[in-house]
């Protein structure tokens, strides 16, 4: 059996979105960096592309396709060289969405899902707390029902696209303290009382917002509730899984390509008569990181066939995050470091992308979460 099994489809999907990425795209990587945002049109652009909804069924618009349709797709994306940029599309399309499509009515999914597949909404994912982040079950914004209605009070912060998204998947206290209380609702940002605060000067991926987000006796709908009430921290910690493989597969990417910027810069830059990447402490680097690029992509692949085949991908993907997110720092130091003062200059791409890398240990669980995480079900034998 060929493994990873991409097929033909896989392959022409990986090359359709490469060439958009980098038509449509890279060109702008510095100039939206600058900006701190990019243009709405793109989710159009891709939604015209048809690949806002692979996994999602056809009766909302989606492709119906498989897990490895997404990594073709991530890994096409990556080619776009911002990693802003990036993880915008994939809050909508791999962060905020599949829980709808996995436990969403039909209603929600016509209302929510089908207009994200279509390009004509925008899609966040409302988790984190000035006081919780990778604790979620410490999370304090509350949603108190008021007849067919829930009333939501609180904040969240270092939200991916919460600044011009249409709605956010919300994770909101409905019951007691701890993890038991937690509950999902689809939360239109058009509501009375929701307001956008400052967005965070941040170190990288700054070509889209990270904002803080506030919630004065929002009222919304009880239908907006996503499945049942008080059972949202066992649908966050599934959702992570897809969050936190795509976030590999996003490192495994920035790895690749900067390697292979690297390389090709070593046989043009020339010192002390001879180009730089002849010299053997250079050959040994690069050959150590190819070889710990292959191990990652190894790995992530195993746990994507681990959530295709239907069982618990918990285990191999927290290890194949913390494995591609440690690598991408080591890889993207040495790259910098190869490039002498040049990488420290804002027009080459190794600069913007050495910044982006530093998030990946931290969102979507930290690498620390993810140790914890692996020893746990070690311990449980799994």
């Amino acid at each position: 059996m060929q493994f990873p099994p991409f097929t033909d489809d896989h392959d022409r999907l990986r090359a359709a979105v490469r060439e958009f990425a980098e038509k449509e795209l890279a060109p702008h990587k510095h100039e939206w960096d600058k900006q701190g945002h990019f243009p709405r049109e793109v989710f159009n652009q891709l939604a015209d592309l048809g690949v806002l909804g692979i996994r999602v069924a056809p009766e909302y618009g989606g492709l119906g396709l498989d897990w490895w349709s997404t990594v073709a797709f991530v890994e096409g994306l990556g080619h776009c060289r911002n990693a802003g940029v990036i993880m915008s599309i994939l809050v909508d399309t791999d962060m905020a969405t599949p829980i709808i499509s996995e436990i969403g009515t039909p209603e929600q999914k016509e209302e929510f899902l089908a207009p994200v597949v279509r390009g004509e909404k925008i899609a966040a994912l409302g988790v984190s707390e000035p006081g919780a982040g990778s604790d979620v079950a410490s999370i304090r914004c509350t949603a108190k029902k008021d007849g067919g209605d829930y009333i939501i009070n609180g904040s969240k912060t270092f939200i991916t696209n919460g600044s011009f998204a249409d709605f956010i998947t919300l994770a909101v206290r409905t019951g007691p303290e701890g993890h038991a209380g937690i509950s999902l609702v689809l939360f239109p940002t058009n509501t009375p009382g929701f307001s956008v605060g400052k967005k965070l000067d941040k170190l990288g991926t700054r070509s889209v917002d990270s904002s803080e987000l506030f919630f004065d006796n929002c009222r919304i709908p009880q239908r907006y509730l996503l499945g049942q009430e008080n059972a949202g921290f066992y649908y966050i910690m599934t959702n992570f899984q897809g969050e936190r493989l795509v976030a590999a597969l996003m490192s495994n990417m920035s790895m690749e390509i900067a390697i292979g910027d690297a390389i090709k810069y070593g046989k043009e830059r020339q010192a002390f008569g001879r180009p730089i990447g002849s010299f053997q402490v250079w050959k040994h680097k690069f050959a150590e990181h190819l070889t710990a690029l292959e191990a990652s992509k190894a790995l992530t692949y195993q746990a994507v066939q681990r959530i295709a085949s239907g069982k618990d991908p918990t285990k191999l993907v927290s290890m194949s995050k913390l494995y591609a997110s440690d690598m991408l720092q080591d890889v993207l130091y040495d790259c910098l470091q190869f490039h002498g003062g040049w990488g420290f200059i804002e027009e080459y791409d190794i600069a913007r992308a050495y910044r982006d890398a530093r998030l990946v240990p931290i969102g979507g669980g930290t690498s620390e979460v993810m140790k914890e995480i692996i020893w746990k079900w070690t311990e449980l034998g799994g």
